[in-house]
């Protein structure tokens, strides 16, 4: 079996198209289909980016009580 590489962009309907296969009509296929590495949009690996923090007590232990119960 032969493999064949080609990039192809997701439409904004979530089709793609690929023209000019090298195969008769009526062959079967096995299309596998994966994410080109480096690639994925930014705002996906950064969800909370450009999201607004608030630290209620940020000198107060994260721990807590639990520092205590430790020893």
């Amino acid at each position: 079996m032969e493999a064949y590489k080609i990039d192809v962009v997701v439409e904004e309907d979530g089709t793609i198209t690929i023209d000019g296969l090298p195969f008769r009509a009526g062959e079967r296929l096995e299309v596998i289909l994966l994410q080109t590495a480096g690639h994925a949009n930014r705002a996906d690996l950064y969800p909370l980016r450009g999201e607004s923090v608030k630290y209620e007590e940020p000198f107060k232990s994260a721990a807590g009580d639990d520092w205590e119960a430790a020893n």
